[in-house]
């Protein structure tokens, strides 16, 4: 039962709380509704000249697809180029709606068709199109994502709804088809930056690979010009087989010309056996310088002839040459043989013993002899040639091992640059379809009417209006110290609140009596009386009257001594509204205005300030003070405050000053003093030492709670009786009842 009691208990003080925080709220917003009008006027009005200078807006629209190719290279990131050439992973690779919106949005794009539009708009800059020249307005140029796919190529792909909004729709469109061209622009450029990014190892190392190659074949071809040779191995097998060839035939040769010599001998044998007339002619044919110099040619042209049959077949000219030479030669030599055989007559030398001799045998000989000069020859040629072979064959194996080292080189360098074009080749087609590429779908069109916002703007002004309004008062409410609500004084200085005044006005009326009680103990001119009539009556001065009156405590106040925390708290009017409440309960009262800096009980009352209590002060030998008042009723005694002296303080807080005051509690039934306020001079507090009691005026939105605590804490240790709240609106009684 106690813990239901607690929660019963709980929930009416949340309650309460509640309650009283709207009550609150809605007081600071009535109090404040004059702002909160004032603010939607203001933002309505706004709203209504937006409404009516607003244009038409149109808008272009179109489509642009944005895909992602993915190779199957590009996903397996196996793509043989080099140790640094870097390979886009294939994750990344997927259309990312907000990096392609970023993009399509950027300045640098936007700037480019900015650029292309001169020739059109000379006067557009970035701002017309990003929206940042008006931020209050929406953002002319949109792009939004729709709905992607990816398709069979494993192509990631996501289309853009781009649009533009302008007053003028061709304006509309020729900027989106700005947009297409620089988009389509930027397309190419980044394939073709994301081809040399890729293949930057394949570009930089080809060149140098084409270098070595070059190299390797200027120093072959260098070699092979050098010596004569393509290749020293095949020619090392061509001249070892000529080798062997030559020696087979040198072989031969010697063999022929063994038997051809002993062929020879033995034809010399025959023929010297059969006679003297035989070895005669034998012997002069050895003696003819003729058949010996025709012998020698014919062995010249037989050695010749050996050496071309070496190099040419029997077909080749020169040879058939030789061999038609060698025939007049031998030719020759016959004829030479038959004149050396016949006399200077023309008959045969020997001629009976000629008979036993057979002219075959001379022939032979001949033959024969010229075939042991030709194999002779040949003998000599191919020893000759058999020796060079082996002499060049020596040269060989440095050839050979310097080519195998070039070579080599050749063939490496052209196979590497022959996979290095393949891998450029094969790298730029996987480039070129990888990456981001932008297509555009649907082209821009003509700008269509989409309105012009003057009900938006209506609307938004009346919603916005009081909201606004409601928010600036808040917040001017959470900085504002300043105190509206009578019951907040009596929370804060713990004072008896003696009562709430409205806004108290002087009467305007001259001549009107307020029924003030007439003693008839002095008679007073016109100009006296209309005096009067500035007092301000009101009930609430009654009731704040009586309030001071039934305190009493502990004997009736005689003096009374009203101030505030800051000038301009209406604490002179309130003063004289109780000075005409105190006089109706037919009381004598002398207001005194202990302001001496800045007196304004004359200007009110119209009086004179010539005299007054600076000069009642200084005049320290006279003890009749009516020379220095000025009665404005029978029962209404007004003492001004003189010119102002030079030292105030001084004045004050002289014996002087107290003298006087008891003097006039003897006088008066009532002397109300306006004193000057608390904060910002002395003058208040020397005075509030010699009154029997202090009241505070305070001005509802006008003082604030530091303010005020700060008065209260100065005349804390004299006798403050109260404190009445000035200028409270009915409105706040309303609220706060």
């Amino acid at each position: 039962m106690a813990k239901t009691s607690l929660n019963q208990e709980q929930q009416v003080t949340t309650s309460v709380q509640s309650v009283g925080r709207i009550r609150q709220l809605s007081t600071i917003l009535f109090r404040r509704r004059f702002l909160i009008f004032g603010v939607s006027c203001v933002v309505m009005s706004a709203a209504s000249l937006l409404a009516i200078i607003s244009k038409p807006t149109y808008q272009s629209n179109m489509q642009i697809l944005v895909s992602a190719n993915l190779s199957e290279g590009a996903k397996s990131n196996k793509i043989p180029v080099g140790a640094n050439t870097q390979v886009t992973d294939s994750n990344s690779q997927v259309v990312n709606s907000t990096t392609q919106m970023k993009l399509m949005l950027s300045s640098k794009l936007l700037q480019k068709a900015v650029d292309l539009l001169h020739s059109d708009y000379p006067d557009i800059t970035l701002e017309d199109i990003n929206g940042q020249k008006e931020p209050s307005k929406k953002t002319p140029l949109k792009v939004i994502p729709e709905e992607g796919g990816m398709g069979a190529n494993k192509v990631f792909s996501q289309v853009f709804e781009v649009s533009f909004n302008d007053n003028d729709p061709v304006k509309a469109q020729r900027v989106l088809q700005a947009l297409q061209k620089v988009y389509q622009n930027y397309n190419k450029q980044q394939q073709k930056e994301r081809l040399n990014q890729g293949m930057a190892f394949v570009n930089a190392r080809l060149p140098e690979i084409k270098k070595e190659v070059s190299k390797a074949e200027k120093n072959l071809e260098e070699f092979r010009k050098k010596h004569k040779l393509l290749d020293p191995e095949v020619q090392s097998k061509i001249l070892l087989e000529s080798l062997a060839d030559i020696q087979q035939q040198l072989q031969t040769t010697r063999a022929n010309l063994q038997d051809v010599n002993a062929r020879y001998s033995n034809l010399e044998q025959q023929i010297a056996s059969s006679s003297q007339q035989n070895a005669l002619i034998s012997s002069r044919l050895n003696k003819s310088n003729r058949y010996q110099a025709l012998l020698s040619e014919i062995q010249k042209t037989e050695l010749a002839l050996a050496k071309e049959r070496l190099r040419y077949t029997e077909d080749y000219p020169s040879v058939q040459k030789l061999k038609q030479q060698r025939q007049s030669q031998l030719s020759l030599l016959r004829k030479e043989v038959r004149q050396i055989t016949t006399s200077s007559n023309g008959e045969p030398l020997l001629k009976g013993q000629m008979l036993g001799v057979e002219p075959k045998l001379v022939d032979e000989l001949i033959l024969v002899q010229t075939t042991v000069l030709g194999l002779t020859a040949n003998e000599k040629n191919l020893a000759e040639s058999e020796q060079r072979l082996r002499s060049e064959l020596n040269t060989y194996p440095s050839l050979i091992a310097e080519y195998n080292r070039l070579l080599p080189k050749v063939e490496t360098s052209r196979k590497t640059l022959e996979q290095l074009l393949q891998t450029q080749q094969s790298l730029g087609l996987k480039i070129a379809q990888e990456g981001y590429n932008w297509q555009v779908l649907t082209e821009p069109n003509l700008g269509t009417y989409m309105g012009n916002n003057r009900l938006l703007f209506l609307l938004g002004g009346a919603v916005i209006g009081p909201i606004l309004g409601i928010l600036i008062t808040l917040i001017l409410e959470k900085f504002n110290d300043a105190i509206y609500c009578a019951g907040d004084l009596n929370k804060l200085t713990n004072l008896r609140v003696l009562g709430s005044v409205p806004k108290l006005r002087l009467p305007n009326v001259k001549k009107r009596r307020l029924g003030l009680p007439w003693n008839g103990r002095r008679s007073f001119d016109t100009s006296v009386i209309e005096a009067t009539t500035k007092l301000p009556v009101h009930e609430t001065l009654d009731m704040v009257y009586q309030n001071i009156q039934i305190l009493k405590y502990p004997l009736p106040f005689k003096s009374l001594m009203f101030t505030s925390a800051l000038p301009g708290e209406g604490k002179t009017t309130l003063v004289l509204g109780l000075v005409a409440s105190a006089t109706r309960m037919h009381r004598r009262v002398l207001v005194i205005d202990a302001n001496l800096h800045n007196p304004s009980l004359h200007k009110i009352l119209e009086l004179s300030n010539d005299w007054g209590l600076s000069l009642l002060l200084v005049d320290e030998t006279t003890t009749d003070f009516q020379d220095y008042i000025q009665p404005i009723h029978p029962s209404i005694d007004i003492l001004t405050a003189g010119p102002e002296p030079e030292d105030t303080v001084k004045l004050l807080s002289s014996k002087r000053m107290k003298e006087l005051i008891e003097l006039f509690e003897q006088s008066y039934d009532l002397v109300l003093i306006d004193a000057p306020p608390i904060l910002g001079t002395v003058d208040a507090r020397i005075v509030a030492s010699f009154c029997n009691g202090i009241v505070m005026v305070e001005r509802m939105g006008k003082v604030t709670r530091t303010e005020l605590t700060q008065a209260i804490e100065i005349l804390s240790k004299l006798n403050l009786i109260g404190i009445i709240a000035n200028e409270v609106s009915n409105s706040q009684k309303v609220l706060a009842s």
